[in-house]
């Protein structure tokens, strides 16, 4: 976080509150499982091969889906290099919309699906050289540094390294509150609301890439 602009910093809070809306209606929608957090998916495949192995397809599908995001983002954002991040958020609030829209129908499946392959295109905004510069939808690692950069300023020898992931965290976990709010009143709300901010970010997107690293 602390190498890019504060442009660049908004855009990725941005993105951890969309994963966190995103994952948190999946959530409800599919009934414990996730869109975004494939340790938890993993955590739940290993349990259910061993305990129902029927019910191992459901995180080993969205599993697949996202993993398939990651190779389409990654193909995407080298074919549009400078330029990649407003060309992954454009596909990411279109396949997010076509969630949405499956959901209102009744096709709960489809739209997990989709809503899995939309994270994993997500993850490829932020970037370089082909790796993962700032992973927006998992937050085991931005804690790890928020834990670390509490310790180092308790110790007066604070590490800049570590400043913006308690912030990182916090974004997805108040994206989860709001999606978890939503799918109160009506998950197809809450998934309406994840093309909505998609579609911000997507705009917002066009404003970052024209600022300097």
């Amino acid at each position: 976080m602390h190498r890019y602009d504060p442009a660049r910093q908004r855009l990725a809070l941005g993105l951890a509150g969309l994963a966190g809306l995103v994952d948190a209606t999946g959530f409800v929608v599919a009934g414990g499982y996730f869109t975004s957090f494939m340790s938890g998916n993993t955590t739940r495949m290993g349990v259910e091969l061993v305990e129902r192995p029927a019910l191992a397809l459901a995180p080993l599908g969205l599993i697949g889906c996202f993993l398939a995001g990651v190779v389409l983002g990654a193909f995407a954002g080298r074919r549009f290099a400078g330029r990649h991040k407003r060309v992954l958020l454009g596909l990411v609030a279109g396949v997010l919309g076509t969630g949405a829209g499956l959901l209102a129908m009744g096709l709960p499946i489809p739209f997990l699906a989709l809503s899995a392959l939309a994270m994993g295109l997500a993850n490829n905004v932020f970037a370089r050289d082909g790796e993962v510069t700032v992973g927006v939808t998992y937050m085991t690692g931005a804690l790890v540094r928020f834990g670390q950069g509490v310790a180092a300023r308790m110790a007066r020898q604070p590490l800049p390294a570590t400043r913006g992931y308690g912030l990182l965290w916090s974004a997805l976990a108040l994206g989860a509150a709001v999606g978890g709010g939503l799918c109160l009143l009506a998950p197809t709300a809450a998934a309406g609301a994840g093309c909505a901010a998609a579609l911000a970010l997507w705009g917002f997107a066009f404003q970052v890439e024209r600022a300097p690293t």
